[in-house]
């Protein structure tokens, strides 16, 4: 990547006060609240209590980076529904046909959609009155009459205030109901693969959760003694997939990739009103219920009072509310660190925290010393207008790698998350570090540089787009023999991914981060 310098701040470091411009966001969003999904854990499966009980409307991960066998384009990748069990008949996991699912791209900072693009779904079942299954026989094509219950989806662009239907009646991969339904799923997918205008291309259906970790975090991090780790919570359960690949010159502020390269990027779950019992309620005006940036910001930031208001939030309300900019600079998980194991927490407030998640990462921004993803780096941006907000930001500007590493940025790897994430970034360890300070001093905590000890998906991810491994057919609850071959397997592929650490860590030819003040 070619050096870019940020135009300085006003300030060089970021003034707090700046953030906090008072609480009427909040005051909305809880107000909202009074109608919020009651029917609507991590990177954010299950995040905040009321999306909870709405897992249809439950956006899980958030995806975004340069295709690696199409540098000239980006991909986006959204996921919907958590814990999929692939036994789950006889219905299965649709897309709500009563919601619309969003990525929205901010290309000049100011923490607004400039390019949206919109999935409707809708249901077409060919025998509702007469029978019961997903499918009467075996399907080996989308348009197979076997096939009984199968979903399209109308792909809606919106730019410049106008919108438009890119893409109409677009087949989605229907849920993988098992071998003898679907004895070649590889071919509905591809099939499910569609071109855009403008050489893009689209697909939706499901798929393999791209997420690893081990959720046993939340167990007072890992078991208060490190012992309960090297389990991926998530592996052979499914998640419904949305993914996008498209030109950078579509994505990039006046559409030039080269002299504005940062985009900031979110999804959201929209509903036609929403009511305190059930978020699947219908009225007339459409409504925000979930929203994802950056993995695990509501699960381990933002308090579990402001949960479901950060949920129904556009990005630049962030900065005005207080008690989760608070949080940022003052985060909870290093103190519970602290408090299990001893490490002590990096003081506040965190200006490097700020930086990852509402500024992006630039020399003029904090203490981080290098220039990455801040929306400061587009030259034909209006500093003006540039707000802290919390968005996944991605410098288009930087090329893919062809040996990606889990650590992305913290080991030297500029491709990966916090600048974008790639379906590889393990961005439990990556967070992990983060909170305690990494992003400053260039080191890994030594006590923490193993992680969750889950350091890959468990099934490979593809080459080519949508990139996502197939949807699995195997129940999740094997029983106890099936059981231990599985964790047999999890460990070879674990013990693969641990054997590659050192060659992660910071200062063997990495980008090393340091404080902005750094003494010898």
């Amino acid at each position: 990547m070619k050096a870019t310098t940020a135009r300085p701040f006003s300030r060089r470091v970021l003034d707090r006060s700046l953030l906090v411009l008072g609480t009427g966001a909040l005051a909305t969003a809880v107000g909202v609240l009074s109608l919020a999904p009651g029917v609507s854990e991590a990177s954010s499966h299950r995040e905040a209590p009321l999306i909870a009980g709405d897992p249809r409307a439950d956006n899980t991960d958030v995806y975004a980076f340069t295709s690696p066998d199409r540098s000239d384009t980006v991909t986006l990748v959204a996921n919907w529904i958590p814990f999929e069990e692939p036994n789950g008949g006889p219905n299965f996991y649709a897309f709500a046909d009563d919601a619309r699912y969003n990525i929205k791209i901010d290309n000049n900072g100011d923490g607004r959609a400039d390019v949206t693009y919109t999935w409707r779904f809708h249901n077409q079942i060919r025998d509702a009155a007469g029978q019961f299954l997903y499918n009467t026989g075996p399907v080996t094509s989308l348009t197979d009459p076997n096939l009984n219950f199968r979903q399209v989806y109308d792909l809606i662009l919106t730019a410049g205030g106008k919108s438009r239907v890119l893409k109409a009646n677009v087949p989605v991969a229907p849920s993988r109901v098992g071998r003898a339904s679907m004895p070649n799923y590889g071919t509905l997918r591809a099939q499910a693969v569609r071109s855009l205008p403008s050489d893009g291309k689209t697909f939706a259906g499901q798929a393999d959760d791209p997420f690893f970790a081990d959720l046993r975090v939340f167990d007072l991090l890992y078991g208060r003694n490190l012992t309960e780790r090297g389990q991926d919570t998530l592996a052979g359960y499914n998640v419904n997939s949305v993914a996008l690949q498209v030109p950078k010159k579509q994505l990039a502020l006046r559409g030039n990739a080269a002299r504005n390269p940062v985009i900031g990027i979110w999804s959201t779950t929209d509903r036609k009103g929403v009511q305190v019992s059930d978020s699947r309620s219908r009225h007339d005006t459409w409504r925000q219920v979930s929203r994802l940036g950056n993995p695990l910001v509501n699960e381990v930031v933002v308090p579990l009072k402001y949960k479901d208001a950060f949920n129904t939030l556009n990005p630049d309300q962030d900065r005005t509310v207080k008690p989760v900019v608070d949080k940022v600079y003052d985060p909870i998980l290093p103190k519970l660190i602290q408090k299990v194991y001893g490490i002590p927490a990096p003081a506040a407030p965190r200006n490097d925290l700020a930086e990852i998640y509402l500024t992006g990462i630039c020399k003029a921004c904090g203490p981080i010393k290098a220039d990455l993803n801040a929306h400061r780096l587009n030259k034909d941006a209006a500093l003006r207008r540039i707000v802290p907000a919390e968005e996944l930001r991605l410098n288009m500007a930087v090329p893919p790698t062809t040996r990606p590493q889990r650590y992305g940025v913290l080991a030297g790897d500029l491709a990966g998350f916090p600048n974008g994430r790639r379906l590889t970034d393990d961005v439990i360890d990556i967070s992990l570090q983060a909170v305690e300070g990494t992003a400053q001093t260039g080191r890994l905590v030594p006590a923490l540089a193993d992680g969750d000890k889950v350091n890959a998906n468990e099934v490979p991810f593809g080459s080519a787009f949508p990139y996502l491994a197939l949807p699995h057919t195997k129940s999740v609850n094997t029983g106890p023999g099936d059981d231990r071959a599985r964790q047999s397997s999890l460990k070879t592929t674990q013990a693969a991914g641990i054997g590659a650490v050192g060659s992660l860590m910071l200062g063997v030819g990495g980008w090393r981060l340091r404080r902005r003040n750094k003494t010898s």
